[in-house]
Order: structure tokens, then sequence, then C-alpha cells
């Protein structure tokens, strides 16, 4: 695959190659202004959402609800704070928030319009994110955070009542966390009028949401709609003529073409996730090796969740020598991120989302088509500072195949721990709460019957003490339980550094130019004969035994960045530890206990060997396969059984982060356990 061909609706020749097209694209790209040149003012006044700022404010003071329409670019996420701050709506101590589906966008935004407003990131403009809080509680004003971190805040103030303005940021992506926010929020309301809520999406749900909160409601004020015209600038559209096999190479090969054939401007590419992204940075620095057309460096970079906010946030910094930067990222770029540079966007068509089956009780990652709505937040990446192009990796009559939106997170998502927040929040009869979306009934069912199962509620429905104090710890039920649980098996000081290191993604890594051969010598020293948790203790503890030095892991094939992230979120888990009295007492190497209380977490999380080599799930007899990076990929537990962390769904059912266990304790430590609890 040496070159690839796209044709742009309305083009006389849909066999244009991207070397024929280039010209167009070339003076389009080349003759914008210089959108970084200008002074902060000029660049907040030149984007479309400033001749609507008196509009929203006007809608602000007469409404309780203004819902915000306006295309990608157009400056929704950046600027209402900074409206709403100037207009005094931070007055007598209270904050202005502003809620992101996902952290990248909490933490890069709170970036830009801390330096918009003139501050020190962390003063008057701040953010906090699991696990991570840059703000004080005394001097910020402007507070972006994740929709999560804001739903959590309920369970401490159940009245919000230190916010004046609540800003629902990207409410068209439907995260659980925003429409269970959308659900309280409306209670809250009715108990604090005064209470202003700005609900921004990027796409036409509008009506919906409008429907949402004027229903129940004898106001005439209730809510209203600001629709906001423009993008920032123009964006091509090109798809592949024929399609293609292999995206992520399709990916890295437009890119080294736009690179080869393009003056300036940066690539962003959209690809599903850290394997791909890690495969598609190899194939770039291969395709680009001995190139000499451009005289141009190429800068490949990756963002992804699994990335620490430090090495996140690296992708918006400049290049001062003028090298073009390929950010190959997941979907977490999609929205409310702006990249200064970027001009040209490939879009592989596809996603990876996370998808819970009730019947089975299992929850899988599955790579799915996106929606028309995500394409088109795609493309608007190459048109935030600059005209841009989008490359679709896939044809026309693809797109037009695509679905318009994507099944909403709350229909197609564990709701154990969600029914349990709610619980929390007094909200016991769950058929009266008002969901945008209603959930299905199978999963509300089984989110209950888990709840009961893990000793969270009792026969009547009402939490237990564990239940209430499980209900505020960031993390999954299966590892809050395994840390309560520590407690009688003393082991805590051990499961507090699992409960962290499976939060993290991809501890172990081959380092450039070191054969896999030896990066797999290295991990050896680490395995543990049980499995994969007992692996991620003994990283964890050798990497502080040696000085958490960023040396130390390249020589030893871990990634310095994911250690790190482990230490860090440890420490955070260990706060709730000592707020709910759990001892961090160690097990002094009793693999045994240590396993036992995996269990007390894991137990639904079952599955046998079979003669084949694949598993059996112990619930539903689902065939699973162990995923390549396993320590038990290529042996047989000895007594046939293991318990996993989580399942990925590729082209088959994967299980990842496993650890063998005897099957006696499902029952000793999971359900016998459960029932007296």
């Amino acid at each position: 695959m040496s070159t690839l061909t796209f044709w742009k609706p309305g083009t006389t020749a849909p066999g244009s190659s991207l070397d024929r097209d280039s010209q167009n694209e070339g003076n389009i790209v080349s003759s914008a202004p210089s959108y970084a040149a200008l002074s902060v003012n000029a660049q907040r006044e030149r984007l479309p959402i400033f001749k609507h700022r008196q509009k929203i404010l006007h809608c602000l003071e007469q409404y309780a609800v203004t819902i915000v329409v306006g295309q990608t670019g157009c400056g929704k996420t950046t600027q209402i704070p900074q409206y709403l701050f100037e207009s005094g709506w931070a007055a007598e101590g209270k904050v202005i928030a502003c809620t992101q589906p996902r952290r990248i966008a909490a933490t890069s935004v709170a970036g830009r319009v801390a330096t918009e407003v003139g501050t020190i990131l962390g003063e008057e403009v701040g953010y906090t994110i699991r696990f991570e809080d840059v703000s004080d509680k005394e001097k910020t004003r402007i507070l972006y955070m994740t929709d999560g971190m804001l739903f959590r805040e309920t369970l401490i103030d159940p009245l919000l009542t230190r916010y004046s303005v609540i800003m629902i940021d990207e409410a068209h992506e439907r995260s659980v966390y925003t429409d269970l926010l959308l659900g309280v929020l409306k209670k809250i309301r009715r108990k604090r009028p005064s209470l202003r809520l700005i609900v921004s999406s990027a796409t036409l749900d509008a009506a919906s949401f409008l429907n949402f909160f004027t229903s129940g409601s004898e106001s005439s004020n209730e809510a209203t709609i600001v629709s906001l015209e423009g993008r920032m600038h123009p964006v091509e559209i090109a798809y592949l003529k024929e399609p293609t096999t292999d995206y992520v190479r399709a990916a890295a090969v437009t890119a080294c073409q736009i690179h080869s054939q393009h003056g300036p401007g940066d690539v962003l590419i959209f690809l599903t996730g850290r394997e791909e992204i890690d495969l598609c940075i190899e194939h770039i620095g291969e395709l680009s090796a001995g190139r000499t057309r451009s005289a141009q460096q190429l800068v490949p970079l990756p963002l992804h969740a699994g990335l620490t906010s430090e090495e996140q946030l690296s992708v918006f910094e400049t290049n001062s020598d003028g090298a073009r930067k390929i950010i190959v990222s997941t979907n977490i770029a999609e929205a409310s991120v702006t990249i200064d540079g970027v001009k040209f966007v490939i879009d592989c068509g596809f996603v990876k989302i996370r998808t819970y089956n009730p019947t089975t009780a299992l929850a899988s990652l599955a790579v799915v088509p996106i929606s028309t709505a995500s394409a088109t937040q795609r493309a608007g990446r190459a048109g935030r500072t600059a005209p841009g192009v989008c490359y679709r990796l896939y044809t026309l009559s693809a797109f037009e195949g695509l679905v318009s939106t994507i099944t909403p997170e709350i229909a197609r998502t564990d709701l154990t721990v969600p029914i349990l927040q709610l619980k929390a929040l007094g909200i016991d009869d769950l058929m009266k709460f008002e969901w945008v979306t209603a959930p299905p009934a199978e999963a509300v069912l089984r989110g209950l019957e888990g709840l009961f199962a893990g000793g969270m509620i009792n026969e009547e429905g009402g939490m237990t003490v564990m239940g209430e104090q499980v209900a505020e710890c960031p993390v999954d039920l299966s590892v809050a339980r395994m840390l309560f649980k520590s407690k009688e098996l003393r082991c805590g000081d051990e499961v507090l550094t699992i409960a962290a290191m499976t939060a993290v993604q991809d501890i172990f890594v081959i380092p450039d130019g070191a054969p896999g051969a030896l990066a797999e010598l290295e991990r050896r020293k680490f395995t543990a004969s049980e499995g994969d948790h007992l692996t991620l203790l003994n990283a964890f503890n050798a990497f502080l035994r040696h000085g958490r030095s960023s040396a130390w892991c390249r020589s030893h094939a871990l990634s310095f960045r994911a250690m790190s992230r482990g230490v860090s979120i440890r420490s955070q888990l260990k706060k709730y530890m000592e707020r709910f009295k759990l001892p961090l007492e160690s097990c002094e190497g009793d693999a045994k206990r240590l396993r036992q209380c995996l269990v007390s977490g894991y137990w639904r999380n079952g599955a046998r060997w079979m003669p084949d080599g694949s598993y059996q799930s112990i619930r539903d007899n689902t065939v699973m396969h162990v995923h390549p990076t396993s320590v038990l990929f290529t042996r047989k537990p000895q007594s046939g059984w293991v318990i996993f962390h989580e399942v990925e769904e590729t082209k088959k059912t994967q299980i990842k982060i496993i650890t063998e266990i005897e099957p006696d304790w499902l029952l000793e430590y999971g359900l016998l356990y459960a029932s007296k609890h």
C-alpha cells in the first residue's frame, strides 16, 4: 500500500488522487491568517459565539435552563463560562461549573481559559478530575470537571450550593453521568430555583433536552434554545474511492501523503485504542524513513486515556523547530479539545465503546462504526484554527449507511454503581426518577441484584453501611468490595496497590530499539505464577524500591508514566481507606489470602479452563480467551479456575488481568460472603 486515492463530493472526477487535489487544499490552508499570532482578546472576538454574548446572558437571566446549540469550533466551551464570570455570576464566592465527558477536555480547556483570563491554572480557573484536583476552594471561580466528579459531589452537597451556574457541555455525547446529572439537576432546580443550567450540544438534540426540562413544569420561563451560527473555518471532506481492509496502515499512509504533498499544518488521526495508536505510529516511522520531499520533520504523538495528564497536554505544545505534529488519538480528541495548528483530520470511521449485556452480566469493549454525528465532530477538529481537510478512510456510501447517533451510554452500561449512587442521594424509587432516556428494565433489575448480592443493599432495597461507603469510592464495585474485605483478610496494603494498578493501562512496554524477546525477559522478572494481579503488585513494589526512576523503568520494559500514575492513584485511594478506617495491613507474602480477597471482589468474574484452551464464564458459559498480555496466555492454571478484571471484545471475547483461584473460594468468599453481608 504505497498511495491511497480520495475524492470529494462535488468534484468532477471521483478518482482524483490526494496528490492532484492538493493544490486547491494547499491554497485554502496557506491563505488563512495566523490565528495564533492574534492577541487573546482578538482571538476571542473572532469566535462565532462572540456576537451571541448578550443573547446568552439575557437568556440566562430570563430562563432557568438555556440550551445552547452550536457547531464544533464556535467557542461554547471556553467562552460561555468567561461571559458568566465577567457578568458577575461568580460574585459572593459562587462558582461557575462546566462539566466534560472526558478528563482531557476538562484539563486542556481549563488551561486555555486560565490563559485567556490571565490567571495561573488552579487559582481563578481550575479543574478537577478523578484522582486529580487543580483548584482552590477559596479562589477558584470557573471550575472545569468531568461529569462524574460533579455527580459525585452531589453525594456530599445534594443541592450543589456553591454553584451559581452549571454548564453541562457536550451533552449530545450522552455519557451515563451526563444523563444522571441532568435528572438530578432537574430535581435540584425545584429546591434551588436560583440555580441556572446551561446544556451545551454540538448536534441537534436540543428539542429532546427542551422537552425533558419543560415536562412537568408550569413555568413558561423554564427553558429556551439558543442557536449559534457558524464554524470558525471551512473544512473540506474527502472519501476513499475504494474501501480499505487495514485502516490503521491506511491512516499512516495518508498522513505521510499529506506530509509530502501539503504545506504546513498538523495532522490529527482518529483510531479506536492504544494498540492501534502504537501500531500506526510504528507504521508512520517506517513510511517516513528516507522520505526527502519535505524538509519538515514528522513528530507522531499518541493521545489516549492511558496517558498521564501531563503527557496528554503535551500534544497542545507548539513545536519550536516547525516540525509537523501527527497526533494519533482515540475519540477523546473528538469534542471540546482545540489543538492549535491541526489542519488535517484522518478519520478511521470506528470507535471503541463499552457495552453491557444484562443477560450475561458481562461488560465488554467493542469496536463499532461511528455515527454521522461523530463523523461531523471529527471533521470539525480540522477547522478550529484554520481552514482544513478531513480524510475519511471509508467510502461515501459507507458514510451514508452510518446511524445518526450512538445509543446513549445509559442504555448499554452496567447500572450497578449508578443505582448505588442514586440510592445514596436518597432516590430509592428508580421508576419515578426522571431519566432523559429510560434504561432497559433488565439492566436496572440486574443492577439491583448485583447490589444485593454484593451486600450493598438489604432485602428492602435500603443501603447497608458498606453500600453507603462504597458509593463514595471512585472505583468499580468489585474493586471497592476488595478494599473493604481486606480488613478481614489482613491484606489492605497489597489490595490497595492492586486496586490502583488495575486503573492503569499497559504498564509493560517494548522500549525503542529493544527486541521484543529482551523486553519479555525483563517482564518475567516480575511475573507471579498466580497471575496478573500479583504481577502488577510485584512491578509496583520494585518500582518503589528502585526510587521511581524513569531510567530503571526503561531498562526493565516498564512504562514510567503508567507506574507514576499508579503511585498517584494509590495515594488518592489510600485517603478513602483511612477515612473508612480500613487498616493498611500487609499479608506478608501470603498469596493465598490475597487471592481470596480478590475473589471477594471479582466473584462474578469467574471462569473455568476448557480442554481447547479457552475459558467459560461461570455465569452463562460464555466462551472467552486469554488476552495476549496476560502471564496466563501460554499456560493452563493448575486449579483450572481464574477470576478476571475485564472483558475486551475484538474478533473474539478476551479476558484481561487474570489470576488463578481455587473454585471453592467462589462460594466461600463470593456468594456466601455476600449473603452474610
